[in-house]
């Protein structure tokens, strides 16, 4: 109970917690873009794992950890186009092609890792990204290893937010994007292209799903694990609702949640006194809550979940 109230103790929660949410921060910016467009995409879950698969096999045989990343990125896109397909261009149901996707991305990640793999008892691994001191501001008393000791890819997510903040809001295809996600048919009429704009959210979606993937086997592990994504890809479509599909609130969002992540991860650490189950369902916990409290309040997009049909 006493290392729960040291100043080291809350220096590595609030270090563990920016790394928990970069996954979490990249996953649910990209659903904020294609839910933005009106499509709900239920392979998050899958695209995830698979783009964790991608970027570890490309790095274990190139030893390039960005070409791995590029990997996971390509792979999102071309389930997002697969996204695509059967949600834009067939207009089939949102909930079922998303689910669908997930379970082919999921049993095509253990089909493929067992094809070229196989089942050794020891897992191979790769050498991961190290965390990126800041000369200077990395040596700051208490702000710099939370702040300035982390990995790049956390970086990169965290610039990312007003980038995709500024690309919704202040661009032209950012405008159309929004007007097909709320009223197609007005955004049709006015001479946007509905079905291309959507096929490009889920896109830049799909590559960013890929791209949150790829932390967990080129950072936050060394090797590839069946279950390593544990749900995050869920979490991250309640955190969609939770930022009211604003960018910059998926930050908060984002830390929020993978603060709970850390939290628990820290408390079974240092083996405090609870069953290690409860911690463990305790992001899922912060879900159902979040759900609960704002779902019915959230401003939801107009088309969202609504196929469209040119006529």
């Amino acid at each position: 109970m006493k290392e729960i109230l040291t100043v080291g103790f809350f220096i590595g929660l609030l270090s563990a917690t920016l790394r928990m949410a970069t996954p979490l921060i990249l996953a649910t910016l990209g659903e904020t873009f294609c839910e933005r467009a009106g499509i709900l995409n239920l392979g998050i879950e899958g695209t995830m794992l698979f783009g964790a698969l991608a970027a570890f096999l490309t790095t274990y045989f190139t030893g390039n950890l960005w070409l791995g990343i590029i990997a996971a990125i390509i792979s999102g896109i071309l389930f997002g186009l697969l996204m695509g397909v059967f949600s834009v261009s067939l207009g089939l149901s949102q909930h079922v092609s998303g689910l669908g996707i997930t379970l082919l991305a999921t049993g095509l990640s253990l089909f493929t890792y067992r094809q070229i793999i196989g089942s050794p008892k020891v897992p191979p691994t790769i050498q991961t990204f190290k965390t990126l001191s800041i000369p200077g501001l990395s040596s700051i008393p208490i702000l710099g290893p939370i702040l300035f000791d982390q990995y790049i890819l956390t970086y990169i997510a965290i610039i990312l937010v007003p980038i995709a903040s500024y690309v919704l809001f202040k661009t032209r295809f950012g405008l159309s994007l929004r007007a097909v996600g709320e009223n197609p048919e007005a955004a049709d009429a006015v001479g946007i292209n509905v079905f291309k704009t959507r096929y490009i959210a889920l896109m830049i979606a799909g590559g960013l799903m890929g791209f949150a993937g790829s932390f967990f086997t080129l950072a936050h592990f060394n090797m590839f694990l069946y279950g390593m994504v544990g749900g995050r890809g869920w979490v991250s479509i309640a955190l969609v609702i939770f930022a009211n599909w604003n960018p910059t609130k998926v930050l908060w969002g984002a830390l929020l949640f993978g603060g709970v992540d850390a939290l628990q991860l820290r408390l079974q650490a240092i083996g405090f006194n609870i069953p290690y189950q409860l911690f463990l369902i305790m992001p899922y916990l912060l879900t159902i809550i979040v759900l609960i409290l704002v779902a019915r309040n959230a401003s939801y997009p107009g088309s969202l979940l609504k196929p469209y049909r040119r006529e």
